[in-house]
């Protein structure tokens, strides 16, 4: 039996399966109200349970001269702000031991980086703040390795754990996602989402900015949620032109509440 962390509690009451979405990071003051305020109208009037994610800072970024934030504790105030003013539970990554501490005042879920998901002391320090926690399943790992991120969770006591599948390095420059990743790592009782937008970049480009794929986000999602995801993770934005990170593979949020829309119905006709 999965067991859902409490802020999924509305779960059975929804459209089958809940959404992690928001910008990759958080750019200014106002965006990530403007874009959390837009998504929990979508979301509330299709019934599906939603988590406002963003970074208050990108740890990963292939060049130096990267876009990384506004700085740790104006952004953190930021998601804190969204949470009580909006009242939805807001997630955000975490890259080290000292910084799950911090985040954990802030912040309903930590998420830990696929790059990050072997790194035992971040994964029990997150554990430990009892926060739920997030572990995105790493490019170079398979479904059942996963395995031992979710016992590092739980041997803390902390339940709470979800994993995020994101495609796995096809050579250099690609990723593809494996659907049988879903189910396995279902098996290990825990919920799984499917990162839709992260699985569509293309890395390692030559500029140093990664590219993507944003035409086949409704593609990837549609057999996600065929393939029993529990949750979809996206990141979406005004004008993913523009946005300062990952904007290559987001989705407009003008198309989103038609994505969920044909989720929903396609959840319900399987």
């Amino acid at each position: 039996m999965i067991m859902f962390p409490a802020i999924l509690s509305q779960k059975k009451h929804s459209a089958g399966f809940f959404l992690i979405a928001g910008p990759c990071v958080i750019e200014d003051e106002s965006m990530p109200f403007e874009i959390a305020a837009a998504i929990k109208e979508i979301t509330g009037k299709l019934n599906i349970p939603f988590i406002f994610k963003a970074s208050y800072r990108k740890a990963n970024r292939s060049r130096l001269d990267s876009f990384t934030g506004i700085g740790d504790e104006r952004g953190l105030k930021i998601l804190k702000e969204i949470k009580d003013t909006l009242q939805i539970p807001v997630l955000t990554d975490v890259h080290s031991p000292e910084e799950a501490a911090m985040a954990a005042e802030y912040v309903d879920v930590l998420q830990i980086p696929a790059f990050l998901c072997r790194q035992t002391d971040l994964l029990v320090a997150a554990a430990k703040t009892g926060k739920t926690v997030n572990i995105k399943k790493g490019q170079f790992l398979s479904a059942a390795a996963m395995r031992f991120a979710v016992e590092k969770i739980t041997a803390t006591g902390n339940p709470d754990v979800m994993l995020t599948e994101r495609g796995n390095m096809f050579g250099y420059e690609d990723l593809i996602v494996d659907f049988r990743n879903i189910p396995r790592m279902k098996s290990l009782g825990v919920p799984v989402i499917l990162d839709v937008t992260h699985s569509l970049q293309k890395p390692n480009q030559p500029g140093g900015i990664t590219g993507g794929e944003p035409e086949m986000i409704s593609t990837l999602a549609r057999a996600g949620i065929a393939a029993g995801t529990d949750g979809i993770f996206l990141e979406t934005h005004p004008n993913p032109a523009k946005a300062k990170s990952d904007g290559a593979n987001m989705l407009k949020i003008n198309l989103l509440e038609n994505l969920l829309t044909d989720l929903k119905q396609l959840r319900y006709e399987i």
